[in-house]
């Protein structure tokens, strides 16, 4: 997966210096390509996630390029843990000034067969996982005194409701109010809080879990005017614009990024419902990661 810009790079290579950037989820898919770009654009980069080896191997690709890196397993679902990790950084790259809540957990399912502990999980990672690392970089900001960024990947479907994705919709469109909020409360910190609305962005992860190569892909692609996927480079760039001193009047603002697709086609996953329930959840316990 493409990680860098195009041939034609529209920022200077220091846009980020100076910026201690956390980025949660960053062992893989979006968040990766967003801690190797940072990096390249002189960011020092903490990347936190669950699991220690894609955490290595995003660090070891940043600095095989000369960029800082360090990773830190993290399950941003427990607030000490989240402190503990913070520490962990700051110890390592010095104050951290800005965090990109990143991780995030999904699946399809119909919600009558949907059970607490599988609704719990998803918000808990998604809604009290950007909270806790929210709070805890801005807690940090207001004792120092300094300002910082903080972004969030939202999705377009937080603001309609998506059908068969109930928990991530209703954990991202917390998110949503969150950042929305936290923007006015703490604009007098110099706090600016931002979020990026991405549409169907190719990864190993959630993508291959959500559109795997199937009807429903080409059913996808077919809903975005753009006539094709988001490319990784097109998300780094926005999101690397947001994190940097380019924006300082911005903050409270969610960008969609989606080729049009939300315009054009409202809920994102709501063409199952036009196939027979049964077939439905067939084909949605299909998609699910074998144990």
């Amino acid at each position: 997966m493409k990680a860098e810009a195009t041939l034609f790079d529209p920022f200077r290579r220091d846009l980020l210096a100076g910026k201690t950037t956390i980025i949660t989820g960053g062992g893989s898919g979006l968040g990766r390509s967003m801690a190797l770009r940072f990096a390249g654009l002189g960011a020092k980069v903490a990347v936190l996630g669950r699991r220690p080896e894609p955490l290595g191997e995003t660090v070891e690709a940043i600095r095989s390029t000369g960029g800082t890196a360090v990773g830190i397993p993290c399950d941003v679902r427990d607030p000490e843990w989240v402190r503990r990790a913070f520490d962990e950084v700051e110890s390592h790259l010095g104050p951290a000034n800005q965090i990109v809540n990143n991780a995030a957990g999904n699946f399809l399912s119909a919600t009558e067969d949907l059970s607490p502990n599988a609704f719990n999980a998803v918000v808990q990672i998604v809604l009290f996982g950007t909270f806790h690392c929210t709070t805890e970089l801005g807690r940090r900001l207001i004792a120092r005194g300094t300002g910082g960024e903080v972004l969030a990947i939202t999705t377009t479907y937080a603001v309609t409701g998506s059908a068969f994705v109930i928990p991530s919709a209703s954990a991202k469109a917390g998110v949503r109010a969150l950042i929305k909020g936290l923007a006015v409360e703490w604009a007098t910190y110099g706090i600016r809080l931002n979020a990026i609305a991405p549409g169907p962005f190719p990864t190993d992860g959630a993508f291959r879990r959500l559109l795997p190569g199937s009807a429903m892909e080409a059913q996808a692609l077919a809903r975005i005017p753009a006539r094709r996927f988001g490319e990784h480079w097109e998300l780094t760039n926005l999101a690397a614009y947001l994190m940097s001193d380019a924006s300082p009047y911005q903050t409270g603002d969610e960008v969609t990024l989606d080729g049009a697709e939300a315009l054009f086609s409202g809920q994102q996953f709501a063409a199952l419902a036009h196939l027979p329930r049964p077939e439905a959840k067939e084909l949605m316990t299909s998609l699910r990661p074998k144990k």
